[in-house]
């Protein structure tokens, strides 16, 4: 009988599926990476190129020059809801190729509707805030990945928590009061950290060895839209604690 040699051995299932699940996650990783540095992009050019005339008015106030969006400023500023929403109901239905060029587009108005924190805040504290950021959000998010406790509890009440941040924030558009925003600004940072962690749980969570190609594609997409809107919520809020004005 010849001797059996484990170098020849077929691939068990769990090693098939840890190999396929590292790749998605590295796809997903990917796409939001990709995603932000096309919003970073697009920003930079609006805020220092001709483009911040097309979507914003320079107003001259008494503390500086600030740009006000005009019609297309509010388009930009509005349609990245709507193709949040879009991806979210539509992805089943729609083919890879669309999800991927309306997350690129969403990506991209997003740079437009940010150009405008690269007039307010110094360069310094932006980049700053970003790497506290990137830290904050890699620790989190390679938590959810890798423990073994179960997160969905804390995605339910971080999920109750956000309705009542966006509500809080609305209240705040009318009232200008420093202490409200300080306790606004507070709660985002605590919201959007644990979502990292869960959502990056719940995307791992996502993953079915036996998708096919355009399933595993679509899905990839979802869970990066979910980590970008993360990141880009974490940067804002800890920019208002971090952010050093012009």
């Amino acid at each position: 009988m010849a001797n059996f040699d484990p170098r020849y051995a077929p691939a068990t299932t769990a090693d098939t599926m840890d190999a396929g699940l590292r790749a998605y996650m590295l796809r997903v990783y990917n796409y939001m990476l990709v995603g932000l540095g096309l919003t970073g992009g697009v920003a930079w050019l609006t805020a220092n190129t001709p483009l911040i005339n097309i979507f914003y008015n320079q107003v001259q106030t008494g503390n500086g020059v600030i740009a006000q969006p005009n019609i297309l400023g509010w388009i930009a500023m509005i349609a990245p809801l709507g193709m949040v929403l879009f991806l979210s109901f539509r992805i089943q239905k729609m083919s890879f190729a669309t999800a991927q060029l309306t997350f690129w587009a969403y990506a991209a108005l997003m740079g437009v509707s940010l150009s405008t924190i690269l007039l307010l805040y110094t360069g310094a504290s932006i980049a700053m805030t970003f790497f506290v950021t990137a830290g904050t959000f890699g620790a989190m998010s390679l938590y959810g990945y890798t423990t073994g406790r179960d997160l969905t509890g804390m995605g339910s009440f971080l999920m109750m928590g956000l309705i009542g941040l966006i509500l809080a924030s609305v209240v705040g558009m009318f009232f200008h009061s420093s202490q409200l925003q300080f306790v606004i600004s507070v709660i985002g940072v605590l919201i959007f950290t644990g979502l990292t962690a869960y959502d990056s749980q719940n995307i791992k969570n996502m993953y079915y060895v036996g998708d096919d190609g355009e399933m595993a594609g679509k899905k990839s997409i979802m869970g990066a839209l979910r980590l970008y809107l993360d990141f880009v919520n974490l940067f804002l809020f800890l920019l208002r604690f971090m952010g050093n004005r012009r």
